[in-house]
């Protein structure tokens, strides 16, 4: 392909990409950007150009060599549930932009420690971004068949180096607060992870099961191949140990490296996402990894003699074959992969410079007298300036030295010089004594020993056998020869380097710390640290200090750096949050720490304490009595959280009791209106047999007809009576629990069927036609006698509530597995629907005016309620779709006997 074209083809990409972030930054709510996929898949980024070419090469030459750099965030990742969280959260509450200054945040607000963190990740990424360079130009000109131009600017990686570094600098620097989450930038880095895994899949399945006839037939050719078998073997001990220290520096880069830094825990928006990237992190390693070998060792099959570059073997093969889209896709993956990392890390280094090392040494002084507008304008600029800076220096770096080393070896030291955090980093987390001296101390020894063993080694040419330094050591003592130290010849030069500088450095910080005690600041903050999330809700509470302090100053500095608007609401946030008179004219600890907090994001956390602690006064703390004051903090915490329980546990039990109380009330009104009802309905009847009884009595001569209507009357009425009594009675031994039910089983229809034959002659009369649905077959357990009482109690419902004239009743039987569901419905005018419910309950209709009004007791369907409950089963009402009500209740198959 030409050249021309391939460069349309990125410029195309490049804007769908900038298209991508410039949407998600407008819809950072939106679930496809706000979710726990698109941060898992940013963890991704720890797959750069390395990873997509390098391990292939590292397998091509070394064989299994390349595996340790995956297991380590494997071994690591399960531990996020808790460790990761815990750094989200002290990142959060305190407004972490950066590594740095988390490290320097926790040993006191250490300028010079932060400092020194940025330049050993300057030292350390600076390089890497090169090698990500290094990896686009070389993957260029081989896909257009030309070669590296000695001129800058006839080089074509000159120019996408330059439209990457105005892409991250726009993008980078949208918001003045650099603990704000980028989420265009977090979204588009997602998505070209995705892109660079499934290109990467389809290269492998293409050489794996087109090129070759699967892994079998790639594993029988590659074993005729002269030291296949020693490559792909892991050796004996020594080889275990170097396996062992390439899993721990690459188990350290998951926390350490500035871009991991960045995703993992700046953009976290939800502690939550966590719980997805511990299992699709993995999951993602594991596919990358799945087609290494093949690609591999195909790679060295298909070019064995020719002297191939085995990193572009995934590039190599689908050229050789003649399959230039295959070509251009895998190029896409690669330069994806290169991409991610050089925008998210040139970001983060960015942020580092301005925040401590230009505003810190420097700026700060001039940005105090500017306008909040001015002071903004400058600190974008800074870093805008920045990013591009580091992009244009981390390519003059490919072009002058990163040119003799491949992929894997450039990529090696630079973890090695990241490493050197780890003491600092990781001791803030667990250990409470660890000291800014000792950190520094640590960090500087830990530096100069990898400075020895590994950076003057790669500068002199570590393959150039002819240097006496690397083959004699210094001053010619074979004791301090730089890749054998101390006499360890066993380890390979990048475990080397590790071990010595880690060893060292650990040694250096843990001593330095136990003699050297840290000032009253560094204590507290390892209190708060390693304590955090006791103090996570009131994190101000934990701060300790003392001094002379006054609310209006502390907000000229704060209406200066963030603007009057949001100055005003954080100050009424603070005040809500601990209950503060605003009209306060002095401030305490509290308010010192939430306004260090607002300003880190800006200028960094040492910068933030610089210019709070210029004007205020701070008495000095003895560190005895900083213990004291956060063991009492520690006291006052538990209490209040104490005090916090007791009061919700109260304020639920006072809703409980007024729930309680209500329903008493209405329960006794309910009690009111049933004696009431009942005893309307009792006295109806009997009034009725008084009457006739009195006309009997008084009147002598009345007919003997009239006689045996009346005599009819005093039956009827007595029977009305009785039914009546005994279905308060029935009804009062369902309430109470003392009816039982005898279950039996029983064929449902034949039930139906007995139910309705003695309202026949009801049925016939109205002119209604009765229709039975279902399975004769089907059966339940349950009381035949009380369910013939449901039905019957429905059917006459339903027989008084049908159409005048055509009158239609169907009862339905449907089988539901675990239960049968009869339906028994009518044409009539149908149940208004704020009745469904009401119509269970005791005498309804004899005071509801919606619902027409029968003969009856109203007692009924509250009956039929209890049977159908007593059975567990359920009853509701509804209408059909064409008109008319339709009740419907459930009876297990099975029975539940209920004591």
């Amino acid at each position: 392909m030409s050249s021309l074209g391939l460069l349309i083809i990125l410029g195309i990409y490049l804007g769908i990409l900038f298209l991508i972030a410039n949407w998600a930054e407008k819809r950072g709510n939106s679930k496809w950007v706000n979710n726990p996929y698109v941060y898992s898949f940013s963890l991704a980024i720890y797959c750069t150009a390395w990873t997509y070419y390098g391990s292939i090469g590292v397998a091509a030459d070394s064989g299994l060599s390349y595996i340790p750099i995956y297991l380590g965030p494997i071994i690591i990742i399960p531990t996020w549930i808790i460790l990761m969280k815990k750094i989200i959260r002290i990142s959060r509450v305190n407004k972490v932009s950066s590594i740095a200054d988390f490290i320097s945040l926790r040993y006191g607000n250490s300028r010079f420690l932060g400092a020194l963190v940025t330049i050993v990740c300057l030292f350390g990424i600076l390089p890497y971004i090169g090698l990500q360079l290094k990896a686009i130009a070389e993957t260029f000109h081989i896909v257009t068949n030309t070669k590296a131009r000695t001129y800058v600017f006839d080089d074509s990686t000159t120019y996408i180096a330059f439209a990457l570094a105005i892409f991250a600098s726009i993008y980078g620097t949208k918001y003045v607060d650099a603990s704000e989450k980028r989420k265009g930038i977090v979204t588009a880095v997602a998505l070209e992870s995705i892109l660079k895994l499934v290109f990467f899949i389809i290269i492998g399945v293409y050489v794996t099961f087109f090129v070759f006839d699967g892994f079998d037939d790639i594993y029988a050719k590659a074993s005729l191949l002269e030291n296949f078998h020693k490559k792909n073997t892991v050796g004996g001990l020594p080889q275990a140990i170097n396996w062992f220290f390439l899993c721990v520096l690459s188990l350290f880069s998951m926390f350490l490296l500035p871009r991991q830094f960045q995703v993992s825990v700046i953009e976290n928006t939800r502690e939550s996402h966590v719980n997805t990237a511990i299992w699709l992190f993995p999951l993602y390693l594991l596919l990358f990894n799945i087609f290494v070998f093949p690609i591999a060792w195909g790679g060295n099959i298909m070019f064995d003699g020719q002297n191939a570059n085995s990193d572009m073997y995934s590039l190599l093969i689908p050229q050789f074959l003649g399959n230039e889209t295959l070509t251009v896709m895998v190029f896409l993956g690669g330069f994806s992969a290169a991409i991610s990392m050089i925008v998210v890390s040139s970001i983060g280094l960015s942020t580092m410079v301005s925040n401590n090392l230009i505003i810190p040494y420097g700026l700060l002084g001039r940005l105090q007298n500017n306008e909040q507008s001015t002071i903004n304008k400058k600190i974008v600029n800074i870093r805008r300036i920045g990013i591009f800076s580091m992009i244009i220096i981390a390519y003059f770096l490919y072009r002058v030295f990163a040119l003799d080393y491949n992929l894997v070896s450039i990529g090696m030291v630079a973890f090695v010089i990241i490493a050197q955090l780890a003491p600092s980093f990781f001791g803030a987390l667990f250990w409470r004594r660890g000291s800014r001296t000792g950190a520094v101390s640590g960090l500087i020894v830990g530096f100069i020993i990898c400075l020895y063993t590994l950076l003057i080694p790669y500068a002199i040419g570590i393959t150039r056998a002819d240097t006496s330094f690397i083959t004699e050591g210094l001053f010619g003592i074979k004791l301090l020869k730089p890749l054998q130290l101390f006499g360890l010849d066993y380890l390979d030069p990048i475990p080397h380097a590790l071990f010595w500088s880690l060893l060292f450095n650990f040694m250096t910080f843990i001593a330095v710390s136990v003699s050297f005690k840290g000032n009253y600041r560094e204590r507290n903050y390892a209190e708060m640290f390693l304590d955090i999330n006791k103090y996570i809700n009131m994190h101000e509470n934990a701060f300790v200090w003392r001094g002379t302090a006054y609310r209006t100053d502390i907000e000229k500095v704060l209406v200066r750096f963030l603007g009057e608007e949001r100055t005003k609401r954080a100050m009424n946030i603070f005040n809500l949050k601990y209950n503060v008179d605003k009209n306060e004219e002095l401030a305490d600890a509290r308010l010192i720490k939430f306004s260090e907090n607002l300003l880190t994001g800006h200028i960094g956390t040492a910068s933030a304490k610089i210019l709070i602690s210029s004007v205020v006064k701070e008495e000095k703390i003895t560190l005895p009595e900083v213990l004291k004051i956060l063991e009492e903090s520690k006291e006052n915490i538990i209490i209040n959280k104490k005090l916090t329980e007791t009061s919700n546990e109260l304020k639920e039990i006072s809703a409980k009791l007024h729930e309680a109380n209500l329903s008493l009330m209405e329960k006794d009104k309910q009690k009111d209106e049933f004696l009431d009802t009942v005893t309307h309905e009792l006295r109806t009847p009997i009034t009725a047999i008084r009457a006739s009884s009195e006309i009997l009595h008084d009147d002598d001569e009345i007919p003997e007809e009239l006689k045996k209507q009346f005599l009819q009357n005093i039956i009827s009425e007595s029977d009305r009576l009785n039914r009546l009594i005994d279905k308060i009675l029935d009804l009062e031994k369902f309430e109470t629990g003392r009816q039982k039910v005898n279950f039996s089983n029983n064929l449902i229809i034949e039930t139906i069927e007995n139910s309705i034959e003695p309202l026949q002659q009801l049925i016939t009369n109205k002119d209604i036609l009765v229709h039975i649905e279902g399975n004769r077959n089907l059966k339940a357990d349950y009381d035949e006698d009380r369910i013939v009482q449901v039905i019957t109690n429905l059917v006459s419902n339903a027989i008084k509530f049908c159409a005048e004239t055509n009158g239609l009743i169907t009862l339905a039987v449907y089988d539901k597995h675990d239960y049968l569901q009869i339906e028994v419905s009518d044409n009539g005018k149908g149940i208004a629907s704020s009745d469904f419910e009401a119509i269970f309950d005791k005498f309804y209709q004899s005071t509801n005016q919606n619902f027409k009004k029968p003969i009856g007791s109203g007692l009924g369907l509250a009956i039929c309620k209890q049977i159908i409950e007593h059975h567990k089963g359920k009853i509701w009402a509804r209408n059909n779709a064409t008109g008319g009500a339709c009740l419907t209740f459930t009876l297990p198959k099975k029975a539940t006997i209920i004591n």
